[in-house]
């Protein structure tokens, strides 16, 4: 894992001309949510990759666009999987919904989409 400020990123093994399904994660954070417990979430996302298999690359980061074209959703997750089955297994899994438990009590909004790459 590389950890650059505030980002953090695994590298999908042997990926460099492979397609990947990237499944990007947008949270907007209730405004009474604390640092701590937005950092708990964040801890608590970090930590899925390593107990699911299926994922095969995990980035995150905080928004510091200068542009203020983020209608408040402060941090972005990317996780990649090598196929749709992956992802399949990994929206149900026991493991991703405990850290959805974590986080939806701090949570306003959040926005998700799925592409494949594309060279």
């Amino acid at each position: 894992m590389l950890l650059f400020g505030s980002m953090a990123f695994v590298s999908p093994q042997n990926t460099t001309s492979k397609k990947m399904l990237r499944h990007v994660v947008l949270f907007k954070f209730k405004d009474s949510a604390t640092p701590a417990q937005i950092k708990e979430v964040e801890d608590a996302f970090k930590k899925v990759p390593t107990k699911i298999k299926e994922v095969k690359g995990f980035e995150w980061g905080i928004n510091n666009s200068p542009e203020g074209l983020s209608q408040g959703f402060t941090h972005a997750f990317f996780v990649s999987f090598d196929s749709e089955a992956a992802r399949e297994i990994y929206l149900p899994h026991p493991d991703h919904k405990a850290f959805v438990k974590v986080l939806e009590p701090h949570l306003d909004k959040v926005l998700v989409i799925d592409y494949w790459t594309q060279e």
